[in-house]
């Protein structure tokens, strides 16, 4: 089992913000691959499904973003999982808007939900970094962070949705370097 923990923040209100495109992932591979009904577990929701071979837990945790680190322990005790089954999807000010990267373990770069986990975990985790870009000036950081996406970005953020959950399995089998291309391919298309 793989445990797949998109970060965001719980409640109507955060819905959009760009810190919450963890959440949207997760929403996007469980409706498309037709997951289990999201259910409260591990103070999180939680879907279960497959992906090519593998069993997926998705979780979403509604812990606020500065506590995700005991959602994620939670799920990885109950399971008895190390920290190599985990992966963390989230926002990436130093990636341009609508680019996605992955890799394991590296530093926080100032994401509360990443050191939350590391702080209970350690570092050694696989991280599906979704580009929100900078926003220029580091005085604008949490605004942007925190605000909407703009009506301009709706369109290109369904589709890079679409392109992330639709090439989920590549990502299942352990192939990132496929899983990044096949995204990046479809976002051209």
């Amino acid at each position: 089992m793989q445990i797949w923990a998109g970060l965001g923040n719980p409640g109507a209100s955060y819905a959009l913000h760009r810190h919450n495109v963890g959440f949207m992932v997760a929403d996007a591979i469980a409706a498309i691959h037709d997951f289990g009904p999201w259910q409260k577990k591990f103070r999180s929701l939680i879907s279960e499904g497959r992906l090519g071979g593998a069993r997926i837990l998705l979780l979403k945790p509604q812990t606020f973003m500065n506590d995700s680190g005991d959602a994620v322990q939670q799920a990885l005790n109950f399971f008895k999982l190390d920290v190599a089954a985990l992966t963390a999807i989230h926002d990436e000010l130093d990636l341009l808007p609508m680019k996605v990267k992955v890799r394991t373990g590296g530093g926080l770069a100032g994401h509360n939900g990443l050191r939350s986990i590391d702080a209970s975990l350690g570092p050694d985790f696989r991280r599906l970094r979704i580009g929100i870009g900078h926003p220029g000036d580091k005085a604008r950081v949490t605004g942007h962070v925190l605000g909407n996406y703009a009506k301009s970005e709706m369109e290109p953020l369904s589709d890079l949705l679409a392109a992330i959950a639709n090439e989920a399995d590549a990502l299942a089998e352990g192939d990132d370097v496929r899983f990044m291309n096949d995204v990046a391919l479809r976002m051209q298309g």
